[in-house]
C-alpha cells in the first residue's frame, strides 16, 4: 500500500483525520512519537524558518523539496503531505513539481489557483488565476502522478477576491476532475463552512489557523458540517516561537537558565528523540578498535 493510498484508506473510516504542521525533520519526528498518523508542511511555515520572512512567494520548489526530503528521510513510514503552492509556474512546472515531490518521499500536495507570487490564504491583497488556467494546472498534477501514486488536494483562495460562490464552483469543479480532497482557503465563519460542506461533494480540508479568519473548531465539529481532513499548519510554529522568545529573553536578563531548567527539555529527553543511543551502536558495530 502506498503513502496515498494510506492517507485515502484512513479517510474512509468516517472519522476527522488531524494533521500537524511540522517545519523540519525535527518537528516531524516530535509530531509522529505524539501519535500523528499525517503530517504537513506549509509554504508559511517554511518561509519563516528558512528566510525569517512572511509566507510572500519568496520561496523556490527547490527549497521546498529540500526540506520535505529531509522530514521524509527522518519519519519515511509516516505519510507527508506538502503545501506546494502554485506548483511554482505554469502546468509544466506543476508535474515537475509533483515529480520531485515523489522522488523526495511526499505523500502528496497542495495545490492552489492564487497568482504567483502567492500570500498566505489569510493575508489581504490575494489574486486568483481564472478558473480555466488552473483547471489546467490541476489536469497537469493528476497527469503527472501517472509515475506513482499521489494524494492531491486542489485548493482555492477565490473566496477573499471573487466571494464564496465562485469558490464553492472551484472546488466542485476539483473534485470532478479528480482531485483527492478540495480546500477552500479561509471561509469567514462556520455558516460559510456549512454551505462548503453542503455543497462540496468529497473529501473537504479544514485549515485551522490560530487567529485566521476561520473560526477554530474540533475535528470533531468539523466533522459534524462536513469536513474530515483538518490541519492544524502554523501551532508547532508559534509555540515554538513562543519559547524561543521565553528563553532567549529569560537568558538575556539572568545570564543562566539555572533556575529555570523546567522551561527545557532534559538532556536525556533530547537525546532519546534524536536516536542517540542508535548511533552508539551504530559506533560500536562499526569501528575498527
Amino acid at each position: 500500500m502506498t503513502l496515498a493510498e494510506r492517507i485515502r484508506q484512513r479517510l474512509q473510516t468516517g472519522q476527522p483525520l488531524l494533521m500537524p504542521g511540522v517545519f523540519d525533520p525535527l518537528t516531524a519526528r516530535i509530531a509522529v512519537r505524539a501519535g500523528f498518523e499525517v503530517i504537513f508542511t506549509s509554504g508559511y511555515s517554511m518561509s519563516a524558518t528558512r528566510l525569517a520572512s512572511p509566507d510572500f512567494g519568496l520561496l523556490t520548489a527547490t527549497e521546498m523539496i529540500d526540506v520535505a526530503r529531509r522530514v521524509c528521510a527522518a519519519e519515511p513510514s509516516t505519510p507527508l503531505i506538502v503545501d506546494a503552492d502554485t506548483g511554482y509556474g505554469n502546468a509544466l512546472n506543476v508535474i515537475h513539481t509533483v515529480r520531485g515531490l515523489q522522488q523526495a518521499g511526499v505523500a502528496g500536495m497542495f495545490l492552489e489557483d492564487q497568482v504567483w507570487p502567492k500570500k498566505c490564504g489569510h493575508m489581504a491583497g490575494k489574486e486568483v488565476i481564472p478558473p480555466e488556467e488552473f483547471e489546467s494546472k490541476l489536469q497537469a498534477a493528476i497527469d503527472g502522478r501517472a509515475t506513482g501514486d499521489f494524494f492531491i488536494v486542489a485548493r482555492t483562495d477565490a473566496r477573499e477576491p471573487l466571494g464564496l460562490d465562485e469558490a464553492i464552483r472551484r472546488a466542485q469543479r476539483a473534485h470532478e476532475m479528480g482531485a483527492d480532497a478540495t480546500f477552500i482557503e479561509a471561509p469567514h465563519s462556520v455558516d460559510e463552512m456549512r454551505t462548503i460542506g453542503r455543497e462540496v461533494p468529497g473529501v473537504k480540508v479544514a485549515n485551522m489557523l490560530e487567529k485566521g479568519k476561520t473560526p477554530l473548531q474540533t475535528p470533531e465539529e468539523l466533522h459534524e458540517i462536513g469536513f474530515d481532513l483538518v490541519v492544524h499548519p502554523l501551532s508547532a510554529l508559534y509555540a515554538a516561537a513562543r519559547a524561543y522568545s521565553d528563553v532567549f529573553r529569560l537568558l538575556r536578563e539572568k545570564g543562566t537558565t539555572r533556575d529555570h531548567l523546567d522551561m527545557l527539555l532534559p538532556w536525556s529527553d533530547f537525546h532519546a528523540m534524536v536516536d542517540l543511543d542508535r548511533f552508539y551502536e551504530l559506533e560500536r558495530r562499526y569501528s575498527s578498535r
